[in-house]
């Protein structure tokens, strides 16, 4: 009896994003940056999404000083109208929407009794709701196409309570993003749409940063390092590995999982 053949293709190749036109939202700074660059890096066409469509043109020229073909959209992801037009954009650009990552997000820090209707309503319509409405949006044209890849940002924070900070609404938020990853992913799955989700660690960015110079962040790292086996923080280098793998063929029979990279964190 002689073995399955193996692709003629070599793995490296398989992991090629060329002709694949993507999009990232929260793309202008942070891990939403480094996805960027890594998917065009990895030979797909890149649109960077964000709020602030100043941001979002500093990373398409980035981009584009690397060769990447990349445009910038400026977009609120949580308004369904600017969603669509997101959409069309990367559509009418290059002709079809191969990989989406949803990554558009915002953290807080707030003891559970005093979160408010406003403070509840703005983070689970960035956090929960867009990441809805975009891949529902995404979806259609992959549907239609009959292929296509849909990351999630989701977070460690989904899975555990994380201390010593208190973060109720963000927590609730992100466990909302993994489930509805894995629903879409059964739904979709019959149609060849994937769907998965990259939950990072305690991650190092410029946002972090700051939040750790205040007087109440200060006591927050060697707290989180005391619990990561690794001993050290996550770079937004070590997750770009993550959303090409996901983004390319060779991650076609996985769908509906979420991908932890957190130094050890919820391991413990």
């Amino acid at each position: 009896m002689t073995d399955v053949v193996l692709s003629a293709r070599p793995i490296l190749e398989r992991f090629s994003l060329k002709g694949r036109p993507a999009l990232v939202t929260g793309a202008g700074q942070g891990i939403g940056r480094a996805f960027a660059h890594a998917l065009g890096e990895a030979g797909a066409s890149v649109a960077v999404v964000d709020l602030d469509g100043n941001l979002a043109q500093v990373v398409a020229g980035e981009l584009a000083q690397k060769g990447i073909d990349a445009i910038a959209i400026t977009a609120d992801v949580t308004k369904v109208d600017q969603i669509q037009h997101m959409v069309d954009t990367v559509v009418n650009k290059w002709g079809k929407l191969t990989i989406a990552v949803n990554n558009a997000g915002v953290g807080n820090w707030m003891a559970a009794e005093e979160i408010t209707e406003e403070n509840w309503d703005f983070i689970s319509n960035l956090n929960l709701r867009a990441v809805l409405f975009c891949a529902q949006a995404e979806g259609r044209v992959m549907l239609k196409a009959g292929y296509g890849k849909i990351i999630n940002t989701a977070s460690i924070s989904g899975i555990i309570v994380n201390t010593p900070q208190k973060q109720t609404v963000y927590n609730t938020t992100k466990a909302g993003v993994i489930h509805l990853s894995k629903s879409l992913a059964a739904e979709w799955a019959p149609r060849g749409v994937r769907v998965n989700s990259i939950s990072p660690g305690y991650t190092r960015t410029k946002l972090v940063d700051d939040l750790l110079a205040k007087p109440e962040g200060q006591a927050m790292l060697p707290a989180w390092l005391e619990r990561t086996p690794q001993g050290q923080m996550v770079e937004v280098t070590d997750l770009q590995g993550a959303v090409v793998y996901l983004a390319s063929e060779v991650s076609d029979s996985m769908t509906g999982h979420d991908l932890v990279i957190d130094g050890g964190y919820c391991t413990w």
